[in-house]
């Protein structure tokens, strides 16, 4: 078994603005990985719902809303087989690599023009080569520092900086051509951006990674092996078939799969919080402590509903009811996917200087939640104010839209990096990489309950859909800022 100090003395330590240089392979790595899936993202909604004619697929927008939040569902659920298949098969390492090329192929196929067939094809091989990759990436940074080492936060830092660039200027490279010129030539600028990052991970990991994400952590013996692989692909061969039958009886219909993943969105994270509260090996400070942890998660989860909505709603809204003409400079309806990254990597730093000169007296973690979900509400809220005014026949401004994602960045960044402290801090002892999996399911169970939400939107409710949503986020985020010190009560210490 291979030591953490071993690991660490394997990585050239110095040689990336004072970091390891091991974080510039995988810095690189993530950002043309970011740049891949955004760039992807900002495009594929208008791919779903504009007519043929313009090089679409002409479904019904209110199809096409549901897949983009069922895509994003998948995506982060994805994330708990990676972690499974890296821990007990392959290493960190090597998954990230064939996750990267899953999705290299993903976009492959998207690039092509094969309708229906190629859009569900890619979104698999995305949807598995994404939770292959990307909880796992996270990890091997962690592994390039030792346990104690002051670097270690600024590397993590850092490194989020190449995610949000990539996710910065992927909508306007990829957009611009797919919007422009073709969709199907975007599509393979997010392919060549996944390319770029696997030849950069290749021939970078084995001089600047070392042992770094090569060891296996509880790897399968050659009996389990023998065992799992059989149901594994007992499995995947029974829900084919089981799949394939719906499909040709016309019971599994979009709609029918999309409410599946729903439910499941709901279902998991019950089960995740049942398994850990009952557990045997939860003491009662740490079972309660998962009893303050729920009003996080479903705080969490409605600020993700609104969050990620920039990507589908708003750049719904973006397209049909936005402006889209500054003089005679005329702006894609992609680009606003740009802003939410924009904003991070300008905000960030001042956040984080924020909270080290506030120190003692800054806000409690439910407090900050709360905080997030009233600045989420609002960026929905403010959205009203157009339409009230003016109708939603007559286009409005950009700067609404320019508005609304400054102020979801507010919230994200009151809350996601929160979310993620507070996560290392609840969690059960024994429970301990199961919680983080279930904070990202927060984002998943967002997504997996927007499919159903998002269907409800159109341009003339569009006042009753922002306000409705938002007043909900704005009447939960009350609720967790008048209860935050019972809920402090619960953490039990954890502040």
């Amino acid at each position: 078994m291979v030591t953490k100090q071993e690991i660490v003395n394997s990585v050239p330590q110095r040689g990336f603005f004072g970091h390891p240089k091991g974080l510039l392979s995988l810095f690189f790595t993530e950002f043309w990985e970011r740049f891949s899936y955004y760039g992807m993202r900002a495009i594929l909604l208008y791919y779903m719902y504009y007519e043929v004619t313009q090089g679409g697929l002409g479904l019904e927008q209110s199809t096409a809303n549901s897949i983009m939040a069922v895509y994003g569902s998948l995506v982060y659920m994805s994330g708990i087989i990676g972690g499974w298949i890296a821990d007990r098969l392959f290493g960190t390492t090597r998954t990230v690599f064939y996750g990267g090329i899953l999705i290299m192929f993903g976009h492959i196929v998207l690039s092509l023009p094969g309708g229906l067939t190629t859009l569900f094809g890619s979104m698999a091989l995305i949807v598995i080569g994404t939770g292959l990759l990307k909880p796992n990436i996270s990890s091997i940074v962690g592994d390039l520092y030792a346990d104690n080492d002051v670097r270690r936060d600024s590397g993590f830092s850092i490194f989020y900086m190449g995610i949000n660039m990539g996710a910065l200027i992927a909508p306007l490279i990829v957009g611009t051509v797919g919007l422009d010129y073709n969709f199907h030539l975007g599509f393979s600028l997010a392919a060549i951006g996944m390319f770029v990052g696997l030849i950069v991970f290749w021939f970078t990991k084995k001089k600047y990674l070392g042992l770094a994400g090569s060891h296996v952590p509880n790897p399968l013996t050659r009996e389990e092996r023998k065992s799992v692989f059989t149901r594994i692909a007992i499995g995947i061969v029974a829900v084919a078939i089981i799949g394939f039958i719906l499909i040709q009886l016309g019971i599994m219909t979009i709609d029918v799969f999309t409410m599946i993943v729903s439910i499941l969105g709901i279902v998991i994270p019950t089960i995740y919080f049942i398994v850990m509260y009952r557990s045997s090996k939860t003491n009662a400070d740490e079972k309660s402590r998962v009893l303050a942890y729920i009003p996080l998660f479903v705080a969490a989860m409605m600020f993700w509903a609104i969050q990620e909505q920039g990507s589908i709603i708003l750049a719904q809204y973006a397209d049909q009811r936005t402006d889209l003409s500054l003089g005679s400079f005329d702006i894609s309806p992609a680009w606003f996917q740009s802003l939410n990254p924009l904003f991070i990597i300008a905000l960030a730093p001042v956040f984080a200087w924020l909270w080290i000169r506030l120190g003692e007296r800054q806000p409690s973690t439910p407090k900050k939640f709360a905080f997030g979900l009233f600045f989420a509400s609002m960026s929905f809220l403010v959205m009203i104010i157009p339409a009230y005014f003016n109708g939603t026949e007559t286009l409005v401004s950009p700067w609404w839209l320019v508005l609304s994602f400054f102020l979801v960045v507010l919230g994200e960044l009151l809350l996601s990096p929160v979310g993620l402290s507070a996560t290392t801090k609840l969690a059960p002892g024994a429970f301990a990489a199961q919680t983080m999996s279930l904070w990202f399911l927060t984002n998943a169970s967002a997504q997996a309950i927007n499919a159903q939400v998002v269907k409800l939107y159109t341009p003339e409710n569009e006042i009753m859909y922002f306000g409705v949503i938002g007043a909900v986020a704005l009447g939960i985020g009350l609720l967790l800022f008048f209860f935050a010190p019972k809920i402090e009560e619960f953490m039990r210490g954890v502040r």
